[in-house]
């Protein structure tokens, strides 16, 4: 392998059952289960590896419990071989096992983090979003401009040069699929959300945050961290305690993220935590890049085995 970036993913790669296998046959993955519990006092395991669905989806257990799967997972492939990344990066909260990763934050403060951010982020009410597909980077910001001036929208998600999520108001999210659909997109989709994530419309949930952030110990990052609000490789710890609140109510800029870790030589990444949608974006953005799951025990010991043959 040449240059490696680790990325972790964001919310909607959640499945009841993810990380089962890892917490009853790996002792650091348990640990990190178990960490998550006792920090957010609560029975996470329980809705993570149980259910229902519905609980699961509710974002103040999402956020956690794909951070929780995505860490244990990391934790149990360091427990059986020596890897390190020249890079990391993850999809909106995966940002936070990126920076844990990196050091910038403890395990138990990261766990307080994610249990403070989507408390907040699930606090604020309405708004919608929508994915859209088939149209350029381009052209999408164009519409949204002119839809704009009717309500506010924004872009959430830059996540492929063809697959674009919008944000904000019901009545902006409305007026910009109308001058979507007519800009030629293949197919804009409503997306089944509990608020308008990554908009103007969650700032105050940002600056509350800010106020938390300030109490959290935060280190310079001994890997550099691709930060989603700027697709920058960023190590200062100033940086992060400015950019972690901005995060909530920016945009994910996740294709530019996956080019400037191609530009910088990266032609290996280990999408490491449950799902493989990163993968999927990876392989439309740089399908240059070797693009590796690790989801579930199986997919880890896979990985292991065939990383000590090289």
């Amino acid at each position: 392998m040449g240059k490696v970036a680790f990325v972790f993913p964001g919310q909607g790669a959640q499945a009841v059952g993810m990380g089962f296998d890892a917490y009853n046959e790996n002792e650091a993955a348990k640990n990190v289960y178990d960490r998550f519990n006792k920090i957010l006092d609560r029975n996470l395991t329980k809705v993570i590896f149980e259910g229902p669905d519905e609980d699961l989806k509710i974002t103040t257990n999402t956020q956690p419990a794909i951070l929780a799967t995505s860490i244990a997972l990391l934790e149990a492939l360091k427990s059986k071989i020596q890897i390190s990344a020249d890079y990391l990066a993850g999809h909106s909260l995966g940002e936070y096992a990126a920076l844990y990763q990196a050091g910038v934050l403890s395990l138990d403060d990261t766990i307080r983090a994610i249990g403070k951010r989507s408390e907040l982020m699930g606090q604020i009410k309405g708004g919608a979003m929508a994915a859209v597909l088939g149209l350029s980077q381009d052209k999408v910001e164009t519409a949204v401009e002119e839809a704009s001036k009717t309500a506010y929208v924004d872009v959430a998600n830059y996540n492929t040069p063809e697959q674009i999520v919008i944000t904000g108001s019901e009545e902006g999210i409305k007026k910009a699929s109308e001058l979507l659909s007519e800009a030629g997109a293949k197919r804009v989709i409503p997306l089944a959300v509990s608020g308008a994530f990554h908009s103007q419309m969650m700032k105050d949930a940002g600056l509350s945050f800010a106020e938390f952030a300030s109490e959290l110990e935060i280190n310079d990052a001994k890997i550099p961290v691709i930060t989603n609000v700027d697709a920058a490789e960023t190590t200062s710890a100033d940086e992060f305690k400015a950019k972690m609140p901005e995060q909530i109510y920016s945009s994910v800029y996740w294709t530019q993220t996956v080019q400037s870790l191609e530009e910088k030589g990266v032609d290996t990444i280990l999408e490491i935590g449950p799902g493989k949608v990163l993968a999927g974006l990876v392989k439309k953005i740089a399908p240059s890049i070797k693009v590796v799951n690790i989801f579930d025990l199986k997919s880890l010991d896979a990985f292991v085995e065939s990383f000590q043959e090289v």
